[in-house]
């Protein structure tokens, strides 16, 4: 009974959270549409780059505009229908058309600026029947220049357009005036670029070039867009608390400015100033296959993934590299996270080589500041390596880095959280998936703190029941757990000296208020240290998402 009772509450608000998702549809012609990728093509409509300005968790855009389309051949075509049987109360059906009215002696697309009129009203009724908001657009501006001056080309259709939408009442979006303010003060050559005129060789999409002024590159519909979202939140305020914007969005379904993590890595600016306005980034929902590298210039970034957003790569130590020579454990990662002051959110990270040695997701290197929160680290043998400034054996080091895990889920099977830097972890999951050891630091000498877990919880795959919490890579090592739960898999002597005796006289390790079956210190090794409270609690105050500068 108690099962059916959960499977009719989870019905129940899967059904209310469906239906208290706004749907924006977007009606139009080529200037809106999504356009087919499968070739390189660089040509979007902005209704293709409009979801990243909304959070698709509350505001679905469904786009229906298609090439060539008019107010009579969006009908007769059959795609009208389709929208009318889909739009529910509380939905906003955007209609924007006026391009392909125009064509004279096309018997299928062509209709007088008066039948134009008639056929928006028609559109707008409909909407209003179904208890939806129809929100009435002008068409966007085309990029025809005469004699210095930017022309209309629509002439009596933009005036009809203007007229409906003030004798209906319905909401309003001037979207020529939009994109002739914009346009305008770039003048004729400084628009070109927006626009599909495209040289020859550059795009297997277009391998003799194009001239195009009526329709957008990537660029060009990203902008206007963002111009017709923001509109669309000014005038209707409910859209106002899902609207984001972001200064580069990476889409594998061409909404985005690049397809790739790498593009978009590149495209950052370096040594980019100003810690409290950091470029924003988003990665749309997708596996994006490719080995990515932050470099040590790409400073003040935040890096956030929609949905499930995957990055992976399947490098392993003994693999032969280009060079002839193994890649070695450095080799390996999937990411390499060498920037300063970054900060990256739900994302996976995986190393899809397999039991096959050392094998590392991500690696942290340098001397800044990191952040992941709600982030996803997949693999198996040395899954996170906290380089850091490298192993110093012995050697003090003046700054190495500080990097802060929040709520996030770790797996491996032998050292797979390892290495010199500094790295706390909050509220995390450590997911042991073979019996051997979970850490493996290198603290430096001297060095104020080296691993920190606090809150987290210690799991493990199923036939795992012996684990060590770490053991010392080097002799510094520091590794503390602090009101852990710790699973029944953790070895009643908690701690390795990896064949040290040495390390047993320099190495931090210790715990502190944990829970569960792991966590008897009992039969702990002599060797491990004795945590105070007062200790305990600097450590606690000073656990957390470190400033950046």
């Amino acid at each position: 009974m108690k099962r059916i009772l959960t499977l009719l509450a989870a019905i129940a608000c899967t059904l209310w959270y469906t239906q208290a998702q706004i749907t924006l549809f977007v009606c139009g012609d080529s200037t809106a549409a999504t356009k087919d990728i499968s070739k390189g093509s660089p040509e979007r409509g902005w209704g293709h780059t409009l979801q990243p300005f909304f959070d698709p968790a509350e505001v679905v855009v469904d786009n229906h505009a298609k090439n060539g389309r008019s107010t009579k051949s969006f009908v007769s075509l059959g795609h009208w229908l389709v929208v009318e049987d889909r739009m529910k109360a509380g939905d906003y059906v955007f209609i924007e058309f006026g391009h392909n009215d125009t064509k004279v002696g096309d018997t299928v697309r062509f209709t007088t600026p008066e039948e134009y009129g008639r056929n928006l009203m028609h559109y707008i009724e409909i909407v209003r029947t179904k208890g939806a908001t129809p929100v009435l657009m002008t068409q966007v501006c085309r990029r025809w220049w005469k004699e210095g001056v930017l022309a209309d080309s629509h002439g009596d259709y933009l005036t009809e357009c203007h007229r409906v939408a003030r004798e209906s009442g319905v909401l309003f979006i001037d979207a020529e005036k939009l994109t002739r303010e914009w346009l305008t003060p770039l003048g004729d050559e400084g628009s070109r670029k927006y626009f599909m005129n495209l040289p020859a060789g550059k795009y297997p999409s277009h391998p003799d070039g194009k001239t195009d002024n009526t329709h957008f590159t990537i660029e060009g519909a990203r902008i206007v867009s963002r111009m017709i979202a923001k509109e669309m939140v000014r005038i209707i305020p409910e859209l106002a608390p899902h609207y984001r914007e972001h200064h580069f969005v990476v889409a594998k379904d061409g909404s985005g400015d690049f397809f790739t993590v790498g593009e978009m890595i590149n495209a950052l600016p370096n040594f980019h100033k100003g810690a409290q306005e950091p470029i924003k980034v988003l990665i749309r929902e997708g596996v994006y296959e490719e080995k990515v590298v932050i470099p040590s210039t790409k400073r003040n970034v935040h890096i956030e993934g929609e949905g499930k957003v995957v990055i992976t790569w399947g490098d392993w130590a003994q693999k032969i590299g280009p060079a002839g020579t193994p890649l070695g454990t450095s080799g390996t990662s999937t990411l390499y996270n060498c920037g300063e002051n970054i900060t990256i959110e739900n994302i996976t990270i995986e190393n899809s080589a397999g039991e096959v040695g050392q094998a590392v997701a991500l690696q942290t290197v340098g001397t800044g500041t990191q952040v992941y929160k709600n982030c996803r680290l997949v693999g198996n043998q040395d899954t996170l390596y906290i380089y850091g400034v490298g192993n110093r054996d012995g050697q003090q080091v003046k700054e190495n880095q500080h990097c802060y895990f929040e709520n996030c889920y770790i797996e491996g099977t032998t050292d797979f959280i390892f290495g010199s830097g500094r790295a706390d972890f909050v509220g995390c999951t450590i997911h042991s998936k073979r019996e051997s050891y979970i850490t493996a630091a290198s603290t430096c000498k001297g060095q104020e703190r080296g691993f920190v877990f606090l809150s987290c919880r210690l799991t493990a795959s199923e036939g795992v029941e012996r684990c060590y919490l770490g053991r010392p890579w080097r002799q510094w090592a520091q590794t503390l757990f602090i009101n852990c739960h710790l699973g029944a898999h953790i070895r009643p002597e908690g701690w390795h000296n990896w064949n040290k005796p040495e390390a047993e006289r320099t190495a931090i390790y210790g715990e502190w208020g944990c829970t569960g079956e792991g966590a008897n210190t009992g039969e702990r090794v002599k060797w491990v240290k004795k945590l105070m409270q007062k200790e305990v609690s600097a450590i606690i105050s000073t656990t957390q998402v470190p400033e950046f500068k």
